[in-house]
């Protein structure tokens, strides 16, 4: 019931915050007032909130409770249902936000000018400088081990951590609080992109590929030890129970019961991962993470978009032939 209401005040603040602050309270970036946008989208959450209830004790379905309430099936014509046009609204309103903040512009897209100087900028790309091909390559292989590297100083506390962040698990009072505390910890790091990462090792450790790959390690760890509890948490109960029934310890049903259902999953969760990370790898180069990226950015920032052509056909090579090799290693292990 509560996630049903908090899902339709959210709903209805969003709603009546954009239509409020965009008509009758408006604001820009130098006018924001945070406190008063505070006071006015809790008070549309709680009468969201109250209106979900109310419609709810007069039996019309909303969508939070199409959603979240097994027991309530849509039926009937959907026009004339509340929950309906909920979602068109919701939808209609975002839509309409996000052209707007984005500043999307079918004169700008199509400027001749503009589009020109992309011409010339593609021109360069298709024309690649070949002669820094050796260079490219030094710099590929330097991203590729990089991100090797990464991924595997990740695997060990990913794997740990895992277990004390799947929930079937954790379920004692202390071990609950643990759980909440993990789970908070590394949401927050995944939250992070490996970008900002890379930014504060730079200047931690300095510039150079050594930054990029703890960038690529610290996301490592958070991303897969949440894929990894998940798995967990879906293995089955069956194992779990016959272990438990033999009177084995806590390590032990983890060990024999759970570990042996997840570990090809994991292994195959691992090698995506290194295949994300090289694509990662190219990016937190931009910010002095070594690699192929930072020498990307290098030519860039001078306008030499045949030297970039050749590092672009470099890292689609690698790229497509990683993502090859981690396709068939995923398949033979399933």
């Amino acid at each position: 019931m509560y996630r049903k209401l908090v899902f339709d005040g959210v709903l209805f603040s969003f709603i009546l915050s954009v239509f409020v602050f965009s008509t009758i309270l408006r604001m820009d970036e130098d006018s924001m007032n945070l406190t008063l946008l505070s006071i006015v989208t809790v008070s549309l959450f709680l009468v969201g909130m109250g209106s979900s209830y109310f419609l709810s004790r007069r039996r019309i379905l909303t969508l939070g409770g199409v959603l979240f309430e097994p027991n309530s099936t849509a039926s009937g014509v959907w026009y004339k249902s509340l929950w309906a046009w909920q979602l068109v609204l919701a939808l209609l309103v975002a839509f309409v936000m996000a052209f707007v903040k984005t500043g999307f512009s079918f004169i700008e897209l199509f400027d001749e000018n503009g589009f020109a100087g992309a011409m010339r900028l593609f021109q360069g790309i298709a024309d690649p400088n070949w002669n820094i091909l050796p260079k490219a390559v030094y710099n590929i292989i330097e991203t590729v081990f990089m991100a090797f590297l990464a991924t595997a100083l990740a695997i060990p506390p990913a794997f740990v951590l895992s277990f004390f962040c799947a929930q079937n698990i954790m379920k004692s009072p202390g071990a609950r609080l643990i759980y909440i505390f993990l789970r908070t910890g590394l949401n927050i790091t995944r939250s992070i992109e490996a970008l900002i990462w890379a930014i504060i090792f730079s200047v931690w450790v300095g510039i150079g590929p050594f930054a990029g790959m703890l960038a690529l390690m610290i996301h490592s760890i958070a991303s897969l030890a949440k894929q990894f509890s998940e798995m967990v948490e879906a293995s089955e109960e069956g194992p779990v129970e016959a272990i438990t029934s033999t009177g084995a310890s806590k390590l032990q049903i983890v060990w024999y019961a759970i570990v042996p259902q997840v570990l090809l999953p994991y292994i195959s969760f691992i090698v995506y991962r290194w295949d994300i990370n090289v694509r990662m790898a190219t990016v937190i180069g931009l910010v002095g993470g070594g690699g192929i990226g930072t020498m990307l950015v290098q030519y860039q920032g001078q306008a030499m978009w045949r030297e970039v052509g050749c590092i672009i056909a470099v890292i689609a090579v690698v790229v497509w032939a990683l993502d090859q090799a981690s396709a068939h290693i995923r398949d033979a292990l399933k």
